[in-house]
């Protein structure tokens, strides 16, 4: 009997995306042999499974659960590579599970969460079979579970490819619903300032510079144009210093109506499906004159 090492295992699974015990299983079955080994797990995952795990996944959907007394709740990514799979009955179900699971079992990250128990393996076999039966790549992405402080609201968006999970302190159910809403539409980075990502500040504010610089502008002035450039965007992207869509007047901040209702915003988590993943973007005239190029130079071999 040939001996199963790690490499040997990790080298099967970058292969074929199989979990890793039934990567170890088929090896042990195969004594060893790579080759052989991955097609014993073509048979039971199916040829379609095989190098699915290196296609990109920026389709998908967002799951939102909360428990019934609104103090618990998850709200987790689910990606695929296209927009009909998105759709699929079964890989929605497998997203809304594996966010019930996040809230009963509180695993630390999506790996622990891979190893759970579903159906009649784990959330990893589960997945695993279901890119063999579809023959296209799925992934948990990511979740995030929260204990309220207040209570939880939602507002999933776009067939699922946008969800908001708010922790809204005081108000109302019919307010945390249209601040959930206000999320989705108005994308906030963060509840104020503190939240936003120094790097990105100072990202907006050495452009602030360059522009303010191309325009002619005395070296002495561009930092306070800076500044103020800087301070405009941040009331652009925190929540509190957003303008509320549903403001009658146009003007009312999301601060102040929280205020006028005598509540506070705990936290709040915004998931947009793919957001961060660059799509490959695929230029279907020139592939297909690709092929028929090819296909002309093998005629004439």
């Amino acid at each position: 009997m040939a001996e199963i090492t790690a490499s040997m295992v990790k080298e099967l699974r970058e292969k074929t995306d199989a979990p890793m015990m039934e990567c170890k299983k088929a090896l042990s079955e195969a004594d060893g042999d790579l080759v052989r080994a991955e097609e014993i797990l073509r048979v039971k995952l199916g040829n379609k499974a095989t190098k699915a795990a290196a296609r990109i996944t920026a389709e998908g959907v967002v799951a939102v659960h909360i428990s019934n007394d609104g103090k618990l709740g998850v709200i987790l990514e689910g990606n695929c590579e296209t927009d009909f799979v998105a759709k699929n009955d079964d890989f929605i179900a497998l997203v809304r599970d594996a966010a019930v699971l996040v809230a009963d079992k509180a695993p630390a990250d999506v790996a622990a969460l891979s190893t759970l128990p579903m159906g009649e393996g784990t959330v990893e076999s589960t997945r695993t079979a279901l890119v063999g039966r579809i023959g296209e790549n799925m992934t948990l992405r990511r979740f995030e579970r929260v204990e309220a402080r207040g209570s939880l609201h939602f507002y999933v968006h776009g067939g699922a490819k946008i969800g908001a999970l708010l922790d809204l302190v005081g108000g109302d159910a019919q307010l945390g619903k249209d601040l959930s809403m206000h999320i989705a539409a108005s994308k906030p980075k963060a509840l104020d300032a503190s939240g936003v990502d120094a790097a990105l500040i100072d990202s907006e504010r050495r452009i602030a510079i360059e522009k303010a610089r191309e325009s002619g502008k005395p070296e002495n002035m561009l930092e306070k144009i800076a500044e103020g450039t800087v301070q405009k965007f941040l009331k652009e992207v925190t929540l509190l210093n957003q303008v509320f869509v549903k403001a009658e007047d146009g003007k009312q901040t999301v601060e102040q109506l929280l205020k006028a209702r005598g509540a506070t915003i705990a936290g709040f988590t915004l998931y947009v499906v793919g957001e961060g993943i660059e799509k490959k973007s695929t230029d279907f005239a020139a592939e297909v004159a690709q092929q028929a190029a090819a296909a002309a130079a093998a005629q004439k071999q």
